[in-house]
């Protein structure tokens, strides 16, 4: 069995950080800090619930001030550097989680801190209290950033303000009105760093989902400026696509499939037991005279709790099929558990989707 992520919090890194610290806090008294982390409920917590009570651990060993306790760290990260520590190390996340915790009182401080931080250790989570609780402040703080000579600062521009970002509170009013996140966007759509660019794509893919005309508009808009923009705006299209909007689709080049046909469906592993693997085969047909750009997916109708089923969508592929042309496919689908989702031993289903057109579905046992 995998390592469990929240073991990264381990004797190791702290045998290597508590040095870094001590450098800049002289008296810090080592072992009460390792004491103070390794509680009686420290087992039991989860991997965020440990960089909480790392960030509150660090606070009782800190000074009162907090501008003070801001220099300190700013001066921690490039002690941690020349000790080995490599920037973006998800470890580090308790420093801006410090900043998220103490410093909404601070904005300009801790927007300063911020901009640094993040260089170091992606800031997007300590961003979102700060818009909410100043968002016009904060969202011309991003717009600012969107041109940074940094391309993390970039990246947090765009990653800091996504309405949807996962593990990480929602943004009522920018679900509900994106259009201050747009010329944000707009100024990150042809960075330098592809690493940027994802970020503009994850976050117009977070605007879909509330707001669908709104991204094909202006999918219409930057398409065909170069190719990295039209690869930008492809992965932002990807749960509409799943979804098989049509407009898309078309935009995209994926025709009618009206001469596509889906032969010989049939579920090779009709019970599957849980850790194992769902397999299935079909035979694609292309009648016509002429190739066909096919986004060829399948869909998995998972079990709920309640015992109704709910259809997660799995890409194959994209790519022309010959005219006339008949192409066998297997392919399998792992039922491992996994902490995103619970599963539920029953009846479950699976089907064939031809650019957005779901053609037969089967049925298959997944046991306990």
């Amino acid at each position: 069995m995998p390592e469990l992520l929240k073991n990264i919090y381990n004797d190791a890194f702290f045998g290597r950080f508590l040095p870094c610290l001590k450098e800049v806090v002289p008296l810090l008294d080592t072992q009460a800090f390792l004491q103070d982390i390794y509680d009686q409920d420290w087992e039991a917590r989860e991997l965020k619930q440990r960089m909480r009570h790392i960030t509150l651990v660090l606070k009782n060993h800190l000074s009162g001030d907090y501008k003070t306790n801001v220099d300190t760290l700013l001066r921690l990260i490039p002690i941690c550097l020349e000790k080995g520590f490599k920037a973006d190390n998800l470890e580090f996340f308790f420093l801006p989680d410090f900043l998220e915790v103490f410093g909404q009182d601070h904005h300009t401080l801790s927007m300063d801190a911020i901009e640094r931080i993040t260089q170091f250790v992606s800031c997007e989570f300590a961003m979102r209290p700060f818009i909410i609780k100043y968002p016009g402040m904060a969202m011309e703080q991003m717009g600012s950033w969107s041109r940074h000579e940094h391309y993390a600062v970039r990246r947090l521009s765009s990653e800091g303000c996504r309405p949807r970002l996962p593990w990480a509170m929602a943004l009522p009013v920018l679900k509900k009105d994106p259009a201050p996140i747009l010329p944000i966007l707009e100024n990150l759509k042809n960075d330098s760093s592809a690493y940027v660019r994802r970020s503009v794509a994850n976050n117009l893919n977070d605007i879909s989902k509330d707001h669908p005309k709104l991204v094909i508009d202006l999918v219409k808009k930057w398409k065909g400026k170069s190719p990295e923009t039209d690869k930008l705006i492809k992965h932002a299209c990807r749960t509409l696509l799943k979804e098989g909007n049509s407009e898309l689709m078309q935009l995209f080049g994926f025709g009618p499939i009206d001469t596509i046909k889906i032969m010989n469906f049939k579920v090779l592993t009709p019970e599957v037991h849980i850790g194992d693997s769902l397999e299935f085969q079909f035979e694609l047909k292309n009648i016509a005279p002429s190739k066909a750009k096919i986004r060829l997916e399948y869909g998995i109708y998972y079990q709920k709790a309640n015992g109704s089923l709910s259809r997660k969508v799995f890409k194959i592929s994209e790519k022309e099929y010959p005219e006339k042309s008949s192409t066998t496919i297997t392919r399998k689908q792992p039922f491992a558990i996994i902490t995103t989702r619970k599963l539920h031993a029953g009846e479950h289903r699976v089907s064939i989707i031809a650019n957005g057109t779901e053609f037969e579905t089967l049925r298959f046992q997944l046991k306990a």
